[in-house]
């Protein structure tokens, strides 16, 4: 009997919203993005809800129009292994850029978020698309949109290389013979590449997951090959669910033509789902913390998209302007997306930059109808889970609370974890160690 398929749900915890303006809010906690105990908090209650996955986004530039959580927030490796000793099955996942780091220093920080959760750290591989972010690692400037994926390419084969330096069986540890590890099990990379030179081996063991999960987000073209090619697990959004559907067959299809399993390829949209006891409590909730951004404040934040522009330069009411390829080596997919929009639906710079900064969600209305809608998307093959994202003060607590009891009396969500490591949880297969398997192979 075929097994029932089961959704997938992570949180994003963002501290203080990842708007402009959610700490100002009543409820909101100022420095919540900066708050260790109220993220010890969220990641108990996603667990208390049987959640797949907590993760933490990360950037690497801010200015003073950057948003409230960006200017003062922990870095994900470290808030993650932190909040690895208050959980015990919930996937930790982390944003790192291959762009501004090496791999060998990455491969040891996520193989120990793994060793010390016991099998249960995530990656989510970016490319870092703000510019400035240069500025801050003595380079002289961004590598260009298409040459980052290059390098995320080789970054991930090498980091995958080091994770296998140790067969899961090297370490003896045999203290009358005096004998540590099997040196025949450990393994020397050698790796000599277009942008990167490493030995080996690193010097950390796998853990009982084998490797950590990898996620990625990229839309672009580019992008989703290589998250078709390379990702377990992928991070999308989108406002409608035919959009959606058309993104999951994209990059399902694309899985299958590297020789993936589509099924070895999940699928996550980002959400923020707005729950009230009636559709007019939701409503409300929305119009409250939209309520609370300026259009300064929003023309910031579009600004960040494209590249840091400055558009309190144009006027507000008339046509969004003319800002060329501003965008594209940064937000690729997102910019081109608005600027296609604004055009086709005849949108002034007001609409355009209130409807960035306060986008109104369709996950809105009772715990029933945000229920609903996760099902028909998750039915239709527009996701095979979702992130969560607190698009209200109390957001995941409501989730939670309110919406999980549902999808788990519908069967389509678990009622208690299927395993203690991430890739138990979401189902997805153990990687066998490179050298073993070559050995095998050998020896059939």
């Amino acid at each position: 009997m075929a097994k029932t398929r089961q959704l997938k749900l992570g949180a994003i915890l963002h501290g203080v919203g990842g708007g402009t303006s959610m700490w100002r809010h009543p409820d909101a906690q100022p420095d919540a993005s900066v708050n260790f105990e109220l993220y010890k908090q969220w990641v108990q209650k996603a667990e208390e809800g049987k959640l797949d996955l907590v993760f933490i986004a990360d950037g690497l530039y801010i200015n003073e129009k950057s948003i409230p959580h960006f200017l003062n927030r922990f870095e994900p490796i470290t808030i993650l292994s932190a909040l690895a000793s208050v959980s015990r099955n919930i996937g930790l996942v982390g944003t790192l850029s291959t762009s501004y780091s090496e791999p060998f220093t990455v491969a040891r920080q996520f193989g120990s978020l793994d060793m010390i959760s016991g099998g249960r750290a995530g990656w989510n591989v970016v490319t870092s698309p703000l510019e400035g972010s240069a500025l801050n690692y003595s380079k002289k400037e961004h590598p260009e949109h298409d040459q980052r994926y290059r390098i995320a390419t080789e970054y991930l084969e090498v980091t995958r290389g080091l994770w296998d330096s140790w067969e899961d069986d090297a370490f003896v540890r045999n203290k009358e013979t005096g004998q540590f590890f099997d040196p025949e099990k450990m393994h020397t990379l050698n790796h000599h590449g277009e942008f990167f030179s490493v030995q080996g081996p690193l010097n950390i063991a796998r853990s009982k997951q084998g490797q950590p999960v990898i996620f990625q987000a990229g839309a672009s073209e580019v992008g989703k090959n290589y998250a078709s090619k390379q990702a377990d697990a992928v991070f999308t959004g989108h406002e409608t669910l035919e959009e959606a559907q058309t993104f999951y067959q994209d990059v399902k299809s694309r899985a299958a033509s590297f020789g993936r399993n589509p099924d070895d390829v999940l699928i996550f949209p980002g959400i923020g789902p707005i729950i009230g006891s009636t559709p007019e409590e939701a409503e409300r909730k929305y119009q409250e913390v939209a309520g609370l951004v300026t259009i300064e404040n929003a023309l910031n934040y579009l600004g960040r998209f494209f590249e840091h522009h400055d558009f309190s330069q144009y006027p507000l009411d008339e046509p969004f302007p003319d800002v060329g390829d501003l965008g594209k080596n940064s937000f690729q997919s997102g910019t081109d997306k608005m600027k296609k929009d604004a055009k086709e639906r005849g949108l002034t710079l007001r609409q355009v930059a209130l409807q960035s900064a306060t986008p109104r969600t369709s996950f809105i209305g009772t715990p029933e109808q945000v229920a609903d809608r996760v099902q028909e998307w998750f039915d239709a093959g527009a996701a095979d889970g979702f992130i969560l994202a607190s698009a209200v003060p109390s957001g995941l607590e409501d989730f939670v609370e309110y919406v999980v009891p549902i999808l788990q009396e519908r069967g389509i969500f678990r009622t208690e974890y299927e395993s203690d490591t991430l890739r138990g949880n979401l189902g997805l297969p153990i990687p066998e160690n490179r050298y073993t398997q070559a050995k095998a192979a050998v020896r059939a």
